[in-house]
Parts: structure tokens; C-alpha cells; sequence
């Protein structure tokens, strides 16, 4: 009678798990129209993505915590302004996922390097993950220059967008 007991509760557990189902993986996929081009508004805390002029999706944004001005130099705190690309997918990123956004281009390095400064990298669209968690409740802007949106708005801007896409990043 005891293994009987034993092996209904262990089916019944079984039984459990299997309708709990697997974890929500982070990974989306998405099959609407094409992503031809990201916008940011920094003035507005305002990311956009477009295919064309219509707009896909928006999201409310974080900056930099310097974020009025153009990053000039490494460690101001500045999130770039004028167009660059998306030029990388991160899946390990300590931020949930992250995109990666073609700062610092030629322009940018050359005037840094007019200073005798570094212009910085490292730029991405990423989420919020557990230091953003913490962080981005409280203040608006928090990140070293780059865009961060909620690690659930990041599941879908890393399965929508593609390499290439221009990023518009507007002050």
C-alpha cells in the first residue's frame, strides 16, 4: 500500500509540473512587417520601431545619466545622437538581451580623437535587467549612454529588428 500512495503522489506531481509547463523562454519570434528603420527621440524618453512611416511599436525609454547632449567622449554618461546601425545581437547580455548600435563611426572617433580622448563604445538597446531592476524605478535614466526598455519590450525589439536596420537617434 505504501508504494501504491508513493507512486500516486509522484504521478500526481509529475501530472503538476507538465501543465506548470517550461520556463517563458526570451526568445520571441516575429513574423509582421519588416523592421526598416529605429527612431529615438531622447527628448521624449521615446523609442520607435518603423517599417517605412508606419510605426510597429513605441516604447518609454531610458538614457544615459547625462542625457542631454551628444556623446563626445568615454565616460560622459551621454547616449549618441545622429544615425548609426544595428550591427549586433547580444543573447548573454547582464541586461536580459541587448542590440547593438554601430557608435562610435568614423566622425565620432575622429572627434575624440581631436582631444586626445577616446569617444567610447558599447552602445546597445537593452533591457533592464537586474541592475536596471533596481535602478530605473527610481531614476529615469541610468545607464553609462546606452537605451534601455523592459526586459519583456527587448524580447521584442530583438526578434523584430535585423542587422543593417538604421537606428535614428534623435536629441
Amino acid at each position: 500500500m505504501y508504494n501504491a500512495t508513493r507512486r500516486t503522489v509522484t504521478l500526481s506531481l509529475l501530472a503538476l509540473l507538465a501543465a506548470c509547463g517550461a520556463p517563458k523562454s526570451k526568445f520571441k519570434t516575429y513574423d509582421g512587417p519588416a523592421v526598416t528603420q529605429v527612431v529615438i527621440n531622447k527628448g521624449q524618453r521615446r523609442m520607435y520601431l518603423l517599417n517605412n512611416q508606419t510605426v510597429l511599436k513605441s516604447y518609454d525609454i531610458g538614457l544615459g545619466n547625462e542625457p542631454i547632449g551628444d556623446k563626445q567622449f568615454e565616460g560622459d554618461g551621454k547616449t549618441p545622437e545622429g544615425i548609426y546601425f544595428i550591427d549586433r545581437f547580444n543573447p548573454r547580455s547582464a541586461y536580459h538581451l541587448s542590440v547593438g548600435i554601430s557608435y562610435p563611426n568614423e566622425e565620432d572617433k575622429a572627434y575624440a580623437d581631436s582631444f586626445g580622448l577616446a569617444p567610447g563604445g558599447d552602445i546597445f538597446i537593452h533591457g533592464w535587467g537586474p541592475e536596471g531592476n533596481v535602478k530605473a524605478p527610481k531614476m529615469r535614466d541610468w545607464t553609462a549612454g546606452c537605451i534601455a526598455i523592459k526586459d519583456d519590450e527587448i524580447e521584442d525589439v530583438y526578434a523584430m529588428v535585423r542587422g543593417g536596420v538604421p537606428v535614428i537617434i534623435n536629441p
